[in-house]
């Protein structure tokens, strides 16, 4: 089984080193975005990877805040509960700061709507 694995392997590489003009296409169950052939496409690229990088970080600190107010305020660890139930400081943070990250993302997003939003005049016209 694992000599078919390695056969079909080896042919599929051969079939792009034969033919490079095929690494342009999409594939059929393709995970991730095409070959660009505009400068436009090539930024739509490099703005998902950076807001993915940003979701990536946004995700982990909140896995990680979730997991230790679990562990931290669980009732075998604190057995005596804390009175305090007004918190303006924290409801001011956790209000501003998404809309601090969502005014950063929105800077390159609008740079890069208003240069797909370019026309250019065309050399020539044909009128039918």
């Amino acid at each position: 089984m694992c000599k078919i694995y390695v056969t079909l392997i080896l042919a599929y590489l051969n079939h792009i080193s034969l033919y490079p003009c095929l690494l342009d296409y999409a594939h059929p169950w393709q995970i991730s975005f095409q070959d660009p052939a505009t400068p436009v496409m090539e930024g739509i690229i490099a703005l998902h990877h950076d807001l993915m990088f940003v979701l990536a970080i946004i995700g982990t600190s909140v896995i990680w805040l979730l997991l230790r107010t679990t562990y931290l305020f669980y009732h075998k660890n604190n057995p005596i509960p804390s009175n305090i139930t007004h918190g303006t400081t924290i409801e001011i943070v956790w209000t501003v700061t998404p809309s601090i990250i969502l005014m950063v993302i929105a800077i390159p997003s609008f740079a890069l709507l208003y240069s797909i939003d370019e026309v250019i005049d065309p050399a020539v016209t044909i009128k039918v």
